[in-house]
């Protein structure tokens, strides 16, 4: 060991270390006093010093002490106790110098003052505190007080108020304001065994009573005890402001309850879906998209749980959760590549229909492969964990799904039903969504009684919003006190439907959800992954996502395609045997053989070289599909669309006919079709995913 490590250590086991920056305490104080006198006496005894400067030191050191606690507010026994002392210790000193200090009469006194200094020191010290505890009590009853005398009127107010328009006497018990300073609540009891239905049903008129706010409301719930009623009343419009998504993209659990939005008073609302589905409705700009987005990222975050999407209008719900993923644009801190935010997305009616089936495969299995399982747990609900997630199927417009009177809605609608009915227990629940809460969508027996997580959004839209079917049993509800964008009524069995906003979330905070959240999303359990079979493992195959990607490629990857430059190839779009494999295939032969039967013998007036070339037979004539067609994947289309008949065909059947001759995609064929249905070039029949198109020339019956 070193000198100076010697050195060091030595000196910390020398003894106590004192910390002379420290103040004096009653003892240490009085032994300072009486040591310090004793040595000016000693001292000034030998060297024959005045007594008069010791008298005057002392008097000037009163003086100062009793300047310095007047500043600080001291109390007049402390100010009294300081000057004596100095003034005591003065005259001592100044009667030791003339008699000597070294007596034991002199040494005797000095010891007594001592103890009589200390003394004092103490109890102007406790004398001082306590004034101080006391002047923090007064400053909080005061305050007391102040707020006590405002929930009194507050308080009083409401009890005259409910008096006059209810016809209800009510005893206010507790008035508290919220923490947000956005209203307050009041425990009510009301008189008479009044129940708290009957102050809900007032819920409007007291609100306008009260003069409150656009957007705030007086709304009446259960109390503790049927007895009892909770008021909350909102003095601030929390509604017509953006809420943003919290940036906390922590874990969550489906067994603890995934946050959707905030109440008026800023309490955050969550859905406990472990056994109940859930069903959010609202019109176009309600926010309801937004609201789906808000909803899939309180399931990315849960690492208990997987997402299924079916959406049928082109996949928009679940494609940013997807897209970013699949092209490879993400990564996660340490380098590696990202899963996508959702587990499955089904974008069209055959992977609808293959994802359904699995789904209920999946839970049909369960049902038998974990029977060991639930008798060790002693329970008859699946317990559900990262090792063995829930299934959480989010179908945007499901609802209209479920009343559809189409023949393929009808079949994925009936297998909907079988997994809200069947597979509560194996973990498996559901989301619907719907346009508006109409008799229609909630007419539906299995809709009402398994959806009991209910949200309406209304964006101030009135039709189609009849809140008395959404939230059955909750009066006093109107759609006009929500007239925002993400504002709305949110219920669950656990929190009775009131106000509440969704939260605002941004495309680049799904992205940034979908990075957090990557290695906490879990793997499907090995039983029903072999339940699912082929369809779910190659569900991120690159034919069953090519649909997803086609609808990124933009109308210039079209043009830019090579392919695209050489006018009207449909060899090209033909079998290497010359052969009809797919549906596509036959619609072009169809066309083939109808443009050589009634156009092949026809002149074309844009051929610059057949005048020239009398030997050259009349080939392919498409001048009856120009005109303003100049390019020669849209003279494809056009023919394409002709050759397809009276029966019609569809954006997407043009698009893959035409993909591999031209790059052209469903976008860029969507744009012509509306181009040539407003020049009357062809007619669209049928709404939705059974929309077709056909040629004028059949739609007229030529």
């Amino acid at each position: 060991m070193s000198s100076t490590a010697t050195a060091k250590k030595q000196q910390v086991s020398s003894g106590p270390v004192l910390d002379w920056a420290a103040g004096h305490g009653p003892v240490t104080g009085a032994l300072s006093a009486t040591t310090g006198a004793f040595a000016i006496a000693t001292t000034g005894a030998a060297t024959a010093m005045p007594p008069g400067w010791v008298l005057a030191a002392g008097a000037a050191g009163a003086l100062g002490h009793t300047v310095a606690g007047l500043r600080i507010r001291n109390a007049g026994r402390t100010l009294a106790t300081r000057a004596a002392s100095w003034l005591v210790g003065a005259g001592w000193t100044t009667w030791a110098m003339t008699t000597g200090p070294l007596t034991w009469a002199a040494l005797g006194s000095l010891a007594t003052i001592g103890v009589g200094i200390g003394a004092a020191a103490r109890a102007s010290a406790l004398y001082e505190e306590a004034r101080e505890e006391e002047a923090l009590a007064a400053e909080q009853r005061a305050v007391a007080l102040e707020l006590s005398a405002e929930r009194r009127a507050i308080a009083e107010a409401w009890v005259e108020r409910i008096q006059r328009i209810c016809s209800i006497t009510v005893r206010v018990l507790a008035v508290e304001m919220w923490p947000t300073g956005t209203g307050y609540s009041l425990d009510l009891e009301p008189q008479g065994g009044i129940t708290w239905d009957r102050i809900a049903g007032y819920s409007v008129t007291l609100s306008a009573d009260a003069r409150l706010p656009h957007g705030c409301t007086a709304t009446a719930s259960p109390g503790i005890h049927q007895g009892r009623t909770i008021l909350d009343v909102t003095t601030v419009n929390v509604l017509k402001e953006d809420c943003p998504y919290p940036e906390d993209y922590g874990r969550l659990s489906v067994l603890t309850g995934l946050p959707w939005g905030v109440r008026t008073n800023g309490e955050t609302v969550s859905a406990y879906l472990r056994e109940q589905c859930a069903l959010v409705v609202g019109p176009t700009g309600s926010g309801k998209t937004n609201m789906l987005h808000g909803i899939l990222a309180s399931f990315a975050r849960a690492d208990d749980l997987l997402t299924f999407v079916i959406d049928l209008n082109a996949g928009s719900a679940g494609l940013p959760w997807v897209l970013p993923a699949l092209k490879g644009e993400l990564q996660t801190a340490d380098g590696k590549p990202v899963r996508p935010g959702v587990d499955w997305l089904a974008g069209t009616y055959e992977e609808a229909l293959l994802m359904l089936d699995a789904v209920l495969d999946i839970g049909l299995h369960r049902k038998k492969a974990y029977q060991d399982l639930l008798s060790r747990a002693n329970t008859d609900l699946l317990p559900i964990s990262a090792k063995i997630p829930q299934i959480m199927l989010v179908v945007d417009e499901g609802a209209e799904i479920l009343v559809s009177t189409d023949r393929q809605m009808k079949e994925l609608a009936k297998k909907i039903l079988e997994v809200i009915r069947m597979l509560r227990a194996m973990g498996i629940r559901t989301v619907l969504t719907a346009l508006g809460a109409t008799g229609s969508v909630l007419g539906n027996l299995m809709i009402r009684r398994e959806g009991k997580v209910r949200v309406a959004l209304t964006g101030g839209e009135t039709e189609g919003m009849d809140l008395g079917k959404m939230f059955p049993g909750r009066r006093g509800l109107r759609v006009e006190q929500a007239p925002y964008k993400g504002a709305g009524f949110m219920g669950t069995p656990e929190s009775p439907a009131a106000l509440f906003k969704a939260w605002r979330i941004l495309p680049n905070q799904i992205r940034d959800i979908t990075v957090a959240t990557s290695d906490r999303h879990p793997r499907l359990d090995d039983v029903s992954a072999r339940a699912a079979g082929p369809a779910y493992a190659r569900r991120w195959d690159a034919d069953r996502t090519a649909w997803m990607l086609d609808l990124a490629l933009t109308d210039d990857a079209a043009e830019e395609n090579p392919a695209g430059s050489g006018g009207l190839n449909l060899s090209a779009l033909r079998g290497p045997d010359g052969g009809q494999g797919s549906p596509e295939d036959e619609m072009l032969r169809r066309f083939r053989a109808e443009i050589d039967a009634q156009f092949g013998t026809t002149p074309d007036p844009q051929t610059t070289d057949q005048g020239d070339r009398p030997d050259q037979p009349a080939g392919l004539n498409l001048s009856a599909l120009r005109g303003e067609q100049d390019s020669p994947a849209q003279q494809a289309a056009l023919a394409a669309l002709l050759a397809a008949g009276p029966a019609g065909t569809g954006a997407s059947a043009i698009a893959r006919a035409l993909a591999d001759a031209y790059g052209t995609t469903r976008q860029t064929v969507v744009g012509w079709l509306k181009t040539w249905m407003q020049d009357g070039t062809c007619v669209r029949v049928g709404e939705g995913t059974k929309a077709r198109y056909v040629h004028r020339s059949h739609a007229s019956g030529d």
